[in-house]
């Protein structure tokens, strides 16, 4: 299934980050894996640390930015 989000960029970095890691690993991953094995992580979480971990996680806009 496609979607669209918004993600800060320094989020979108850390996925950058995770894909040369796991290359570094000899395990090569696409953003989309990344994606998909955080949800599997957070859904294997009991309440306690899914609200921790949505807790560091702030809120933003969202939306399309505006183009000036």
């Amino acid at each position: 299934m496609r979607d669209s989000f918004t993600i800060p960029k320094t989020e979108y970095g850390v996925l950058d980050e995770l894909k040369q890691r796991g290359t570094a690993l000899a395990r090569p991953v696409k953003k989309s894996e990344l994606l998909r094995a955080g949800i599997k992580a957070l859904a294997a979480m009991n309440d306690v640390a899914f609200l921790v971990a949505l807790a560091e996680v702030p809120a933003i806009k969202t939306g399309r930015p505006s183009t000036v």
